[in-house]
């Protein structure tokens, strides 16, 4: 059990909005506060522009070249685009002052709050909604936007966010609370380590991320489907009879994008299957949140852990060691998660890491048992998955997707060698993206050490762990 004392007295010196509850004192808190006091402390709004994006209606616009980035966009460190909307100009130019530009960070605020990226060109134009934040920094003011990247996805700053995070249905950041989190004056040379090392670990995330494109590609021009681009049409025929032998009457059920998908794998020269015919399907199971621990125990999948076709640990939950553990469903490595409610069809492979975790009740897995899973990842992944999954699933309360859905998807049936090649590009894919990972690791642990020990010493463990990678200093 832990436990802290505070004097009353002293309430209000720690915290401006007079917290009195027991989570806001935790001895781990209290301490990150001591070291944090070792060194000279700004504010986040001492040196950067502080804003959220647009409150209420916004309009999407699929032909703008704006990106409308949401919380699930700051995942893994570097903002991404994957399945944003595309936002109406007017909307962009009416909201400047959340236009995001290159070096920005975005975080989220609300519901997953923490979640923190930097803006690359690659991701621009774009801009924000209300769920996010802006942090327009400037570097002149003594702190480098990726030095900040570190501290804020470190324990130093993620246990500050969750502290100061509130609210009883949803969780919830507050923009003051943002600009006035505390950021300690390390050195301009410690933070030029730090922009090194990130920008070595977006370089390697790039770098994989070309070579899942590549496999990705690689089947689709397989299966005559590379210059393919889905268009959706307001007006088409089909007989009464379809109506009758799939169960729907929804016109967008029924959009030929659809059928030119499916039409052009059962046209392959291999041959098809069914997916229920090579492989299972299990659905997650929900545990209570008394069991969740931050830090350590058996990984809980959820949907917020995928990221780009991997599964991501920036807010993994595990499950702790009192839990007792009956048939709850667990993956095993070579399986593949999807998510089955809400956001329907993001997946990945399980990898050794997360052998044996559990999966919560918004996600399912498929246990391939006559076909290569590998290959089953990278097509589910691609456009073809993509309209499979946007095909099948029904809107209720929330999308979702129903196992008998699943096993009709139709599957090509490569041969041998073309499987290989598909499954080299993967293999050096994962493998680039987990020395990006590691890299972003060293980050993260190097600035926790400076605050914990000091500057040099974690300059010396930095340096040691990038030689170990072959990545060089200067």
């Amino acid at each position: 059990m832990e436990y802290s004392i505070i004097n009353y007295r002293n309430v209000r010196t720690i915290t401006n909005d007079f917290r009195i509850d027991a989570d806001y004192f935790r001895p781990r808190y209290l301490k990150e506060d001591r070291q944090r006091a070792h060194f000279k402390n700004i504010n986040i709004e001492d040196f950067a522009y502080v804003t959220d994006g647009q409150h209420g209606y916004h309009e999407v616009d699929e032909s703008s070249p704006i990106f409308h980035l949401t919380a699930k966009n700051a995942k893994g460190w570097f903002a991404n685009t994957e399945d944003a909307d595309r936002l109406a100009k007017w909307v962009d130019d009416k909201n400047r002052r959340s236009s995001l530009k290159e070096r920005d960070l975005i975080l989220s605020t609300r519901g997953t709050v923490g979640l923190c990226a930097l803006v690359k060109k690659e991701a621009l134009p774009a801009n924000i909604d209300q769920d996010v934040a802006r942090i327009a920094v400037n570097a002149k003011l003594g702190i480098e936007p990726e030095f900040l990247l570190s501290y804020l996805n470190g324990a130093f700053g993620q246990d500050w966010l969750i502290r100061n995070t509130s609210g009883m249905v949803q969780q919830g950041l507050p923009l003051a609370k943002v600009r006035s989190i505390p950021i300690p004056l390390l050195s301009s040379d410690f933070q030029g380590l730090c922009k090194h090392v990130i920008e070595a670990g977006f370089k390697s995330l790039r770098n994989s991320e070309t070579l899942y494109l590549k496999a990705e590609q690689a089947i689709l021009s397989e299966l005559g489907l590379l210059d393919w681009k889905p268009k959706h049409r307001l007006s088409f025929v089909k007989k009464f009879s379809d109506t009758q032998s799939s169960g729907r009457i929804d016109a967008e059920y029924f959009q030929p994008k659809y059928d030119e998908v499916v039409k052009a794998v059962m046209k392959y020269k291999g041959g098809f299957v069914q997916l229920g015919e090579v492989a299972k399907t299990k659905r997650g199971c929900l545990i209570s949140d008394y069991f969740y621990d931050e830090r350590e125990g058996i990984p809980y999948i959820r949907g917020a852990d995928f990221s780009s076709g991997f599964l991501e640990d920036n807010k993994i939950i595990f499950i702790n060691k009192s839990f007792k553990s009956k048939t709850e469903t667990k993956i095993k490595k070579g399986e593949i998660v999807f998510t089955l409610i809400g956001t329907v069809g993001a997946t990945a492979l399980v990898n050794e890491k997360y052998d044996n975790a559990f999966i919560s009740n918004n996600l399912g897995k498929i246990v391939t048992i006559n076909y290569n899973s590998i290959v089953l990842q990278v097509l589910l992944h691609s456009i073809i998955g993509k309209i499979y999954f946007e095909k099948e699933q029904t809107q209720t309360a929330q999308p979702k997707i129903s196992d008998k859905d699943i096993h009709s998807f139709i599957l090509p049936l490569f041969d041998d060698a073309f499987n290989a090649e598909i499954e080299k590009r993967y293999l050096e894919s994962h493998k680039t993206k987990t020395l990006s990972k590691g890299l972003l690791d060293i980050a993260k642990h190097g600035v926790e050490m400076a605050i914990e020990k000091s500057e040099k010493d974690a300059q010396n463990w930095i340096e040691a762990e990038l030689k170990k990678l072959n990545v060089g200093v200067d």
